[in-house]
């Protein structure tokens, strides 16, 4: 690990291969805590190249327990975090909308480690009951359009790795791998990112993967559509810049989106927002976020249709009736 420490110091690059050999051998706990915090902030202090992306995903999906929903055609919204803006759970809320209109979502997420409350935090104040069985998923996935996919439980031999993570507190170049490596391999993404560079490198990758893909990023520094400024777009149908105005009317400040201080006070307002009673920019993210969900899913569909359908299953409570009976089905 000196070797390699000294030559990421130096500026230089690792092959695909060197990479997925590394992640592999920290998985293995080979390294020390000192060696593995030094690895995994490396990448805080220089860009990451697509070769080493890529071989980082490959060694991570190696490693993963796989999961099969080949026969569903599901689709996954998931950020990198690691964007330091605390806000509520946007890409969690916007995946129960778009159960609520009829897609199939496996959502890939873990706990939170640079904000106040994951995904992961969130599900279990509710009571889902984390599982990697096949069946309990596949039957939340047939029964209410949405299944919860606890990193953990699929990536057991990062367990070496998680204590590290938590201690630094800050983004590591694991967070620009937890979109990127979902075990169930779902046919459609929604991706956001925290960076431009970020977004980038993802489009590259996925050019390569046979899915359909979307990447969004708020240029003032959110992993998901912000709607405080304009946001870019990476997809297989090009590249767009797009300004907050062209969904709403009111450019929102990062006040209207934030999140809570701590698990009770998220949730509360993750439950708030699926009753209806969420402010207009708390409304606006979550339907935007849900109406690329859609139109990634259906890329023939019109992005005024889709924000429509999603506006309809956040405000007719489809998604609140979602969320509700995945709670009843766990054990």
């Amino acid at each position: 690990m000196k070797t390699t420490l000294e030559t990421l110091f130096s500026h230089h690059r690792l092959t695909k291969q060197k990479a997925k050999e590394l992640l592999l051998e920290l998985a293995k706990g080979t390294y020390n805590d000192s060696q593995m915090a030094s690895f995994l902030t490396v990448y805080r202090m220089r860009n990451m190249t697509v070769d080493e992306l890529n071989g980082f995903r490959e060694a991570m999906l190696e490693l993963s327990l796989p999961v099969d929903f080949s026969d569903f055609n599901t689709i996954d919204l998931c950020g990198t975090g690691g964007d330091g803006k605390n806000t509520f759970n946007i890409s969690t809320l916007s995946s129960f909308v778009a159960a609520g209109a009829g897609l199939k979502v496996a959502k890939h997420g873990n706990y939170s480690v640079s904000s106040a409350c994951g995904s992961s935090n969130v599900l279990e104040y509710f009571g889902y009951s984390f599982s990697n069985s096949q069946d309990k998923l596949r039957q939340e996935l047939d029964k209410c359009n949405i299944c919860f996919l606890h990193a953990p439980l699929f990536h057991p031999a990062m367990k070496n790795v998680a204590p590290v993570r938590k201690e630094l507190g800050v983004k590591t170049f694991f967070n620009m791998l937890g979109p990127l490596v979902n075990p169930s391999d779902p046919q459609n993404q929604l991706i956001g990112v925290f960076s431009s560079e970020l977004c980038r490198l993802y489009n590259y990758l996925y050019q390569n993967i046979e899915k359909n893909y979307m990447i969004v990023h708020s240029l003032d520094g959110y992993d998901e559509i912000s709607l405080t400024g304009s946001a870019r777009i990476e997809s297989s149908n090009g590249s767009e810049i797009i300004n907050a105005e062209e969904f709403t009317k009111t450019k929102f400040s990062p006040e209207d989106i934030a999140g809570g201080i701590d698990v009770s006070s998220s949730a509360k307002i993750f439950l708030n927002i699926l009753n209806g009673n969420g402010t207009k920019a708390q409304n606006e993210v979550v339907i935007v976020n849900t109406a690329l969900a859609i139109q990634c899913y259906y890329p023939d569909k019109s992005r005024e249709e889709c924000l429509n359908r999603a506006r309809k299953s956040l405000l007719d409570k489809e998604a609140l009736k979602v969320f509700k009976k995945l709670i009843e089905m766990q054990p």
